[in-house]
C-alpha cells in the first residue's frame, strides 16, 4: 500500500546533535511517563521504597516503537531522589540506574534508533510523603488551587493529599548550585549508559519553569524579580550541562505558553524570549530545542486555552519569534499532532520535526502508519499511568497493524 503521505517531509533526513547524527525521518516519539519501573527495596509503611529501577519490560516497550533513524526521547527522568514527583519513575542518580537504563538503550540502537535523556526535577509539583525530603522551589509559593490533589496516594496509603497543604522551601543558592550539579552528575550518567544525548525538561511547570514563571517565583536576589533574572537559573543550568556533556548533545524542551502546574507567569514573550535569545548565543550548537505548541494544554481544551491567550493580548500567537530566534537549530514542535493536521507543517518551514505522544502509546508502528496513510489505534488513557497490577497492559500490548488484536 502506497500514500501520498510518503513524500512528505516527515519521510525525509534531519541532521541533530550538530551534524553527528543524521535522523532518517521526523517523527518523534515523545517523552512519556508511564510508571513502570521496579522497585529498588522491599517497601514497608516504616521504610517505604523511594526509588525505581528501568526493566525489561521498559526496554520492549522502547524497542517496539524504534525504527531505524528514528529518534526517542525517554520518559522523565529525575537526577535526584528530592526531584522524582511520582512512583514507578526510574531515575539516573545510583549505578542500579545506569545499569537498567543501558537495557533501554541497547534495545532502542540494536534496532537502529535515537535515544534522548529527558532529565526533570518536578521541583514544588510534589509531595514529601513521596521522597521523603522537603519539596522545593524557587520560592515557598504555596499551591494555587486548593483543591488540587497530588496525583498518587502517599506511600502506604489509600488517600490523595491536597498539594495546597505542603508549601514548598524556597532553594538557597547553595541549593541551587547543587541541584544543578546533579542535573550534571545525571546527564554524564546518562551518556555513559549509551544515551545519544541529554534533553532538560524546562516546560510544563516544574522546576526550571517554576524559575521562569512570575506567579511561582517571588525571589527578590539574582534569580528573580525581573524576566532577565529569572531566567538566570535555566541558563547556568544550561551552561553547566554543556560543559558536562557537551553542547551538541544537550538540547531543551520548553512550553512558553503553558499552564500546567499552575504556571500562571506574566511578561511571557519578555522572559522566554530573553531565555532563548541567550541561549542561542551561548549555545549556538544546540542538538537541538523542543516546544509544545501554544493551544494546547493537558489540563484544558483548545478553545478554554484561546481565552487565556486572548487574555494575555497574544490572540494570533505562534512559536515563530522563538524559531526566528533558533535560526538554524533543529526546531521540534509537540502538541497534538496527529494522522490528520501533520501533513504540510514541516514544508512551511515553521518547524524541522514533529513530536508524538498518546498515538505512539497505541500504535507502536506510528511511523509506517503515518507514511502509509493507515488507521490509527485510539489509546486507553486509563493505562497510561502506572504503577499498575498488570504493567504490561496498554503498555506493550499494542499490535502493529494487521497484527494481533483488530485495529
Amino acid at each position: 500500500m502506497t500514500s501520498i503521505n510518503s513524500q512528505s517531509k516527515l519521510f525525509q533526513p534531519l541532521a541533530i546533535a550538530n551534524g553527528k547524527i543524521t535522523l532518517k525521518h521526523r517523527v518523534v516519539f515523545a517523552p512519556l511517563t508511564r510508571n513502570r519501573g521496579t522497585p529498588y527495596a522491599e517497601s514497608t509503611p516504616e521504610k517505604p521504597n523511594r526509588v525505581w529501577i528501568p526493566n525489561d519490560l521498559m526496554a520492549e516497550q522502547y524497542a517496539q516503537r524504534t525504527t531505524d533513524g528514528g529518534l526517542l526521547i525517554s520518559e522523565a527522568i529525575p537526577p535526584s531522589l528530592e526531584g522524582n514527583a511520582m512512583p514507578g519513575v526510574p531515575g539516573l542518580f545510583i549505578p542500579e540506574h545506569a545499569e537498567g537504563w543501558k537495557k533501554v538503550v541497547d534495545a532502542v540502537h540494536a534496532k537502529g534508533g535515537y535515544i534522548y535523556a529527558q532529565l526533570w526535577h518536578s521541583g514544588r509539583a510534589n509531595i514529601p510523603h513521596l521522597t521523603g525530603t522537603p519539596t522545593l522551589s524557587s520560592s515557598s509559593t504555596p499551591w494555587d488551587d486548593p483543591n488540587d490533589y497530588y496525583s498518587h496516594p502517599p506511600p502506604h496509603s489509600t488517600t490523595r493529599v491536597k498539594l495546597v497543604d505542603y508549601p514548598p522551601h524556597e532553594m538557597t543558592v547553595s541549593k541551587i548550585k547543587s541541584t544543578i550539579q546533579d542535573f550534571c552528575n545525571a546527564a554524564k550518567m546518562a551518556m555513559s549508559a549509551g544515551f545519544d544525548g541529554v534533553e532538560v525538561h524546562g516546560a510544563n511547570g516544574y522546576l526550571p519553569e517554576q524559575f521562569l514563571s512570575s506567579n511561582i517565583n517571588h525571589r527578590t536576589d539574582e534569580y528573580g524579580g525581573t524576566p532577565e533574572k529569572r531566567c538566570k537559573f535555566p541558563l547556568e543550568l544550561m551552561d553547566e550541562l554543556a560543559k558536562a556533556v557537551g553542547e551538541e548533545n544537550l538540547a531543551i524542551r520548553l512550553s512558553p505558553f503553558g499552564l500546567f502546574n499552575q504556571a500562571r507567569s506574566t511578561q511571557r514573550l519578555e522572559t522566554w524570549g530573553h531565555l532563548c535569545r541567550e541561549l542561542k548565543a551561548n549555545h549556538p550548537k544546540l542538538s537541538y530545542v523542543s516546544f509544545i505548541e501554544p493551544r494546547f494544554e493537558q489540563i484544558y481544551t483548545e478553545a478554554e486555552k484561546q481565552k487565556f491567550l486572548d487574555s494575555w493580548g497574544l490572540a494570533d500567537i505562534s512559536l515563530s519569534p522563538f524559531r526566528k530566534i533558533f535560526g538554524e537549530t533543529p526546531f521540534f514542535s509537540g502538541g497534538g499532532w496527529n494522522d490528520k493536521n501533520s501533513w504540510g507543517v514541516l514544508e512551511s518551514g515553521d518547524y524541522d520535526a514533529l513530536l508524538y505522544g498518546r498515538y505512539f502509546i497505541s500504535n507502536p508502528d506510528l511511523v509506517e502508519r503515518l507514511r502509509r496513510g493507515l488507521p490509527l489505534t485510539h489509546y486507553d488513557r486509563s493505562r497510561f499511568y502506572g504503577p499498575l497490577e498488570d504493567n504490561s497492559a496498554g503498555y506493550t500490548d499494542y499490535p502493529e497493524y494487521g497484527k494481533g488484536a483488530p485495529n
